[in-house]
């Protein structure tokens, strides 16, 4: 107990640790936060002076009390196991008595290829491109958004999905009718990038320790991001300039909005194109596990979901009605 550390240098271990092993940085966001409200939970207890019992406690405590998710449940329980694994160095027993929330058995919403087109008609420029491109290709609105130069092959028709969902990398395809718009987009970003070099900048932030490895790769044009945001960002401590990709809920925002300009009746977000995008293949005939490989689902079953949705079920079975 003595030697363990305080609250402060707790959060700041665990972080390092996160990064050590290449987590997201949402996800150490996460983390961070599910053990902030672990230790006020139990009144500022120590995490070290803590065991299975609290554990059990606090996760009840979210599954009856709080109402979460059963995916919000899990990711709590996820963050307390890294925490004691990797942080405490303890292994963390059998969780006995746990009441764990319901995960509900909800399909996706998924629109029809009109309501697509009506979506995407209503949005201008980059954000038409983006949700095209999750529509077309199959994308989660940030591995669009993570999308760099070197990840796009027009030759080929594909795009490269660089640690996606799980850190898996997969290539999906790139939609013939959307490689004008891309390449008129990577020209827009190109002359940004130039103009940042210009002015001393134009470097960005690559993955794991590339940086240190290959220290003039940040400033190539081949590592930058497809979607680049508008302005730079600035550390004030130092005084150095970067550009980030377009933030997220620029994007959500957009995509809501032109749903309801469209009128489309249902409660569409960026994942509802990816959901399309599925569906659609599905409906035109393409194999599943060809479906599955291009949406990068590890498990079949998550791919299976989506011939529930369609209008003629997984079996191509019409109802006895149409044939009276």
């Amino acid at each position: 107990m003595d030697s363990a550390p305080r609250p402060g240098q707790l959060i700041g271990e665990l972080r390092a640790a996160l990064r050590s092993r290449h987590y997201s940085r949402r996800t150490e966001t996460a983390y961070c936060l599910w053990v902030r409200r672990f230790i006020h939970f139990h009144g500022l207890r120590h995490p070290a002076g803590m065991g299975e019992v609290e554990i059990n406690v606090y996760l009840t405590h979210l599954a009856v009390d709080e109402h979460v998710a059963a995916s919000t449940q899990t990711q709590a329980l996820s963050a307390l196991l890294f925490l004691y694994r990797h942080v405490l160095g303890r292994e963390i027993g059998e969780l006995d008595g746990v009441i764990r929330a319901r995960k509900p058995q909800r399909l996706p919403v998924v629109m029809t290829r009109v309501e697509v087109r009506a979506l995407l008609e209503q949005l201008p420029g980059d954000k038409w491109l983006m949700a095209s491109l999750m529509y077309g290709s199959g994308l989660r609105l940030m591995e669009c958004l993570r999308l760099r130069v070197q990840d796009v092959d027009f030759d080929r028709g594909e795009i490269t999905v660089r640690n996606g969902k799980g850190a898996k990398d997969r290539v999906t395809m790139l939609p013939d009718s959307l490689k004008p718009a891309l390449r008129e987009q990577l020209s827009r970003a190109r002359e940004t990038h130039e103009r940042d070099l210009a002015a001393g900048w134009g470097r960005v932030v690559l993955p794991d320790a590339l940086d240190r490895k290959y220290p003039n790769a940040a400033t190539e044009w081949t590592w930058q991001w497809v979607f680049p945001q508008e302005r730079r960002w600035c550390n004030k401590q130092t005084g150095a300039e970067g550009r980030h990709h377009v933030h997220a809920t620029l994007v959500q925002r957009a995509v809501a909005e032109a749903a309801r300009a469209a009128g489309v009746p249902k409660h569409v977000g960026c994942h509802t194109l990816r959901h399309s995008f599925a569906t659609h293949l599905l409906e035109s005939g393409y194999d599943i596990r060809t479906i599955q490989e291009l949406l990068g689902h590890k498990s079949l079953n998550t791919t299976m979901i989506y011939t529930h949705v369609l209008n003629k079920g997984g079996l191509g079975v019409k109802s006895p009605f149409d044939a009276l």
